[in-house]
């Protein structure tokens, strides 16, 4: 399907009540994170329902014209459909197959290619973990670990706050699949940043390394950084404890 018809059909839903809450939520005034990003109104669900409807004949080429768009749903739109094709491609049963991985890895460098356009912390959170996030823990023929570590190193090293959080938030899949190792490479080079989008970002990603692979992992982490974690990344991290434990940590902390 071309792209120009999926965005006259999603212009075709737009709802102003709606667009106007989802500008304040998104922090599109000046000198916000989300500055200058335009909104038709559409709910998730019905971004959702546009990529089942047409994904299945929209060509790789259409996808970038989708990325490329003022509308944020739009380019959510075209990010979803860059994690559905590489969900079809990394199915256990596929997961070695020579095919599946070039297409998994192109599909990686698309990502990468077009992550600028992935403007605010919605459209990172619903997508790096399924197609970075997965693509860690597959076969690829673009490198071993060493390369993959080259290419998220990058992604945090960036100016750019959303390759940044692309870097942490890609390691949830890693740990639902029991791999803290890279959670805790990211948390730990970014444990002094400025932004309090990245603070909500690490320690909610502590908080799932705790829940799925030890808390005893999570605890190790704190002795060693809770005393220089800023406070909102202490407290996600800590949000599943019992209340005297989270207290603990939280007296234990600098910013008392």
């Amino acid at each position: 399907m071309k792209a120009a018809e999926i965005i006259s059909y999603m212009e075709g839903l737009r709802n102003e009540e709606q667009r106007r809450v989802l500008m304040r939520f998104f922090k599109t005034g000046p000198g916000e994170y989300g500055e200058g990003d335009e909104f038709l109104g559409l709910k998730v669900p019905q971004t959702r329902e546009v990529v089942r409807m047409t994904v299945g004949d929209t060509p790789a080429g259409e996808i970038a014209e989708l990325l490329a768009s003022r509308w944020h749903e739009v380019r959510l739109c075209g990010l979803l459909m860059l994690v559905w094709n590489f969900e079809r491609m990394a199915m256990k049963r596929m997961a070695d197959d020579a095919e599946a991985m070039a297409r998994r890895d192109e599909l990686v460098l698309t990502y990468l290619e077009h992550a600028d356009r992935a403007n605010n912390w919605d459209l990172v959170d619903l997508t790096a973990p399924k197609i970075l996030g997965h693509w860690l823990m597959l076969p690829s023929a673009l490198g071993g670990r060493a390369y993959k570590t080259q290419v998220l190193d990058r992604l945090a090293a960036s100016p750019c706050l959303w390759r940044q959080r692309m870097s942490i938030v890609c390691t949830w899949k890693p740990l639902q699949m029991g791999d803290a190792s890279w959670c805790l490479r990211y948390a730990e080079l970014h444990l002094h940043h400025s932004h309090d989008l990245m603070h909500k970002a690490v320690g909610w990603m502590l908080r799932e390394m705790g829940k799925r692979v030890g808390m005893d992992l999570l605890r190790d982490f704190l002795s060693r950084h809770a005393r220089e974690m800023p406070r909102t990344m202490l407290r996600y991290a800590i949000e599943r404890m019992d209340e005297g434990e989270r207290q603990q940590w939280l007296c234990s902390s600098r910013e008392v």
